[in-house]
């Protein structure tokens, strides 16, 4: 069962469903991101180093406009201690394991939200030539993108073992290495410049991170006027189910064994009260989803 939930920020705002093809502009904060309709039929499933860390700085640096709030801490052990503190540096063994888990056990998973990534991402053609990934993992939203010779993507993530799997995907869909660029970072700060992107996109990341609302102010940050945030999450489920009851004797361990994750984190409502000036929010629930647990979902597009 698919359910909406339309939240406006500004009154002025007017939402756009997708049916009516997304008319949704940067330059009036008109966002879609509808719901799938109840019969569609969605596509079948298928299933540190500090040397590291210094080298990615200088990286960073060359090519990225800093924002000038953390441009000192590029260029000295402060941004390390920020870095380092909101996600410690993790074995080689480990994040190897979690990088190859996640790429080799998520096939299923991205078959069944295929419908909605291209109904979401749909909203970016011809609109953002900058794009920010927070959590880019592995790359399964690359393929997104690869139709379009300009975008410049720029893909954060703190598992650097992650960095040779997201270029392979890249490589696969077809774009250019010179239009993808593996960022070793955390989503509550980003080495970007203050309105230096035109969308930012997230999916199964605002379930681990571990400030949410921090995150979310840097997605506001870095986004330009009327740039758009898209957003895919597993979220928890109702209060009294039974889901949501074993979400919450499990939810410890999950944070241990899954990197952070949360099986009980209200990702929308960190969402609807993040100030976007306008935010369309969908709920559904998958059937494929590669454990039960994480069913319950939020996606949708929001206007900075």
């Amino acid at each position: 069962m698919l359910q909406t939930v339309l939240l406006h920020q500004s009154p002025s705002s007017h939402l756009q469903p997708l049916a009516s093809s997304l008319k949704s502009t940067q330059k009036n904060c008109s966002v879609a991101a509808a719901p799938l309709p109840h019969k569609q039929v969605l596509p079948p499933p298928r299933f540190c180093s500090c040397g590291r860390r210094h080298f990615i700085e200088a990286a960073t640096a060359a090519f990225l406009p800093v924002c000038s709030s953390y441009a000192s801490s590029l260029h000295s052990d402060n941004y390390l201690a920020l870095l380092n503190r909101i996600h410690p540096p993790r074995p080689d063994w480990y994040e190897e394991f979690y990088a190859s888990v996640m790429d080799s056990s998520m096939k299923s998973y991205e078959a069944e939200v295929a419908g909605y990534k291209s109904q979401l991402f749909g909203e970016l053609r011809g609109k953002a030539k900058r794009v920010l990934e927070i959590g880019i993992g592995t790359g399964p939203n690359l393929e997104y993108y690869a139709d379009n010779s300009e975008v410049q993507v720029f893909g954060v993530d703190p598992n650097r073992k992650m960095e040779k799997y997201a270029r392979a995907s890249a490589a696969a869909v077809g774009l250019p290495p010179m239009n993808f660029h593996f960022i070793e970072a955390v989503a509550e700060a980003v080495p970007l410049d203050d309105a230096s992107v035109d969308a930012v996109v997230g999916t199964l990341v605002l379930c681990s991170v571990k400030d949410v609302n921090m995150a979310l102010k840097e997605v506001k940050r870095v986004l330009k006027p009327g740039g758009l945030f898209l957003f895919v999450e597993h979220v928890a489920a109702k209060d009294g189910t039974i889901l949501k009851l074993l979400q919450s004797a499990l939810d410890p361990l999950q944070q241990i064994v899954a990197d952070g994750c949360h099986f009980t984190r209200e990702t929308g409502k960190y969402i609807s009260a993040a100030g976007f000036s306008s935010l369309e929010l969908s709920m559904t629930s998958l059937s494929n989803a590669p454990c039960s647990l994480i069913s319950p979902h939020v996606y949708g597009v929001a206007c900075n």
